[in-house]
């Protein structure tokens, strides 16, 4: 093995420990992905090693940690050790370095990773759980290890919930920020910190230098809003109050998700009370659901289209609401602009129950525009598993001003509905 001296942060000793689960989570400046790739190679110096090294999405191998492991080789004078080829690492005790891309693989084709000594997943605030639930029963070798590196985004990343907020038994986690780096001075980057200090919003700052979660997700439509929603604390309790009408608002879908709010309305204040979100479930059954809850119903909306005949049921939603007894009426069909410029007036107005309408909350958080590669330039929604609640949300801000407490609903009758929308 050829002799290496290099110096370590403190807090990145851990690396060369033998725990299943080594979590390193942290702001910008702080090391983490160099401590990582450093302790790697010398690792790989000491004995023969097979080390993948991921992430979510890897386009190309110039997505990966492949040249940051180059220029580490070079740093360490470990030349004549590692050759560096286009798509892997090889030492000469038989050391190897792969790369890939954890959402393009399924639970076989993942298999060939068996044999893994050390996994490190990089950028791990963007894998998702189904990643995770794939990956991590595969890094099964005996002594095997997996490392993990992330600057979360949000307190509901997979990775973060799994290995920060419920790390394992056998897992060292460690918060390593720029103050953590001993070389951080002598870098641009301690100038750069000064300016984003004085320039950025605190969270923003405290996101992108001390690791703290954001309130929403980077370019996030109510990001500005969101944040004020959980700084004033209006995610809480919202327990339903049986002398205001429960109103129910409706995002139709069927292999899509169907998302229903039920809100309450007091003065000017807007009360999401329950959220729910299912596919591939009927009508007939959602108003079942609905009626279990024995609330004091006001009325139904749907979105324009609900008054679409669908060809499942030869009934629009509309009209197999109003059969099974529902007071149904139609939100307004308005730009999605125009909808979100609603939204954003109503949400100093709004609580939400943080247990019974949680996922709310979470599709407002990463409800985003998509940014065309070329441009830069944001465009329309991405309707993607977080827009449907958003859709339902911005439903809501349109007649949000209809929403009373005048009469006390009498249910009618329930009419047979062949219903199988």
């Amino acid at each position: 093995m050829p002799e290496v001296e290099v110096r370590f942060p403190d807090k990145a000793r851990c690396l060369f420990g033998n725990s299943r689960y080594v979590v390193l989570h942290g702001g910008r400046g702080s090391a983490k992905s160099w401590s990582v790739a450093q302790a790697l190679l010398i690792r790989g110096c000491e004995r023969p090693l097979r080390v993948l090294c991921t992430r979510e999405v890897q386009r190309s191998i110039r997505d990966s940690v492949h040249k940051l492991l180059c220029d580490q080789i070079v740093r360490l004078g470990l030349g004549g050790f590692y050759e560096a080829q286009q798509t892997v690492i090889r030492g000469a005790n038989g050391t190897e370095f792969v790369f890939s891309g954890l959402l393009e693989h399924t639970a076989e084709s993942i298999k060939s990773y068996e044999g893994v000594d050390i996994c490190w997943i990089e950028e791990a605030q963007a894998v998702s759980e189904r990643s995770l639930r794939i990956l991590i029963p595969t890094i099964r070798k005996a002594g095997s290890q997996i490392i993990v590196t992330m600057n979360p985004e949000l307190d509901t990343d997979p990775a973060y919930v799994r290995f920060v907020q419920s790390p394992p038994d056998d897992a060292v986690v460690v918060e390593m920020n720029w103050r953590d780096n001993p070389w951080f001075g002598e870098t641009e980057l301690a100038k750069e910190r000064l300016r984003d200090q004085a320039r950025l919003p605190k969270h923003e700052y405290d996101h992108i230098w001390e690791g703290k979660c954001l309130p929403a997700v980077s370019g996030a439509i109510y990001a500005d809003e969101v944040a004020a929603l959980l700084a004033e604390r209006r995610v809480c309790a919202v327990p339903y109050d049986p002398a205001l009408k429960a109103h129910v608002i409706f995002d139709l879908g069927w292999a899509d998700a169907m998302a229903v709010g039920i809100v309450q309305r007091l003065h000017s204040q807007v009360r999401v009370i329950w959220y729910r979100e299912e596919t591939h479930k009927t009508l007939d059954w959602w108003s079942a659901e609905l009626r279990n809850l024995r609330f004091n119903w006001g009325q139904l909306w749907l979105p324009h289209d609900g008054t679409h005949g669908d060809y499942r049921a030869g009934k629009s939603a509309e009209q197999i609401m109003r059969d099974l007894g529902w007071d149904v009426r139609i939100v307004p069909n308005q730009p999605v602009e125009a909808g979100i410029r609603q939204a954003r007036m109503m949400f100093p107005r709004v609580l939400i129950d943080g247990t019974q309408a949680a996922r709310l909350v979470e599709c407002l958080k990463r409800y985003r525009r998509h940014v065309p590669t070329q441009t830069q330039e944001p465009t329309r929604p991405v309707h993607d598993e977080y827009s449907h609640g958003a859709d339902m949300f911005r439903y809501l801000a349109i007649v949000e001003g209809d929403l009373g407490n005048e009469t006390w609903s009498t249910p009618r009758p329930r009419i047979r509905s062949l219903a199988t929308v």
